[in-house]
């Protein structure tokens, strides 16, 4: 396969010249975008519900002895991972 080198500065120049309205309108979504990705970054990162009254805590083990699978995460008696080469939490 025989690729030709395309230097950054010609690309540029090319897509600045020839489509100005394209290129206005990637700016334009990129702004909005840049309001947006902030308020969506808290929106995840904001604390998760509190257990329901009367709900007991998750219990989490994890095993890496000889005879159980080595690293493996437990959540409430569930294998939720496996956690290779890790021997201790």
């Amino acid at each position: 396969m025989l690729i030709k080198p395309l230097s950054l500065s010609a690309a540029h120049a090319g897509f600045a010249t020839r489509r100005p309205a394209l290129r206005h309108a990637a700016a334009a979504a990129l702004h909005g975008a840049s309001r947006l990705l902030p308020q969506l970054a808290r929106l995840l990162a904001a604390t998760p519900a509190q257990p329901r009254p009367g709900a007991s805590a998750p219990v989490i083990e994890f095993h890496a002895e000889a005879g159980a699978p080595e690293g493996a995460l437990y959540v409430d008696g569930q294998l939720v991972a496996l956690l290779p080469g890790v021997s201790r939490l």
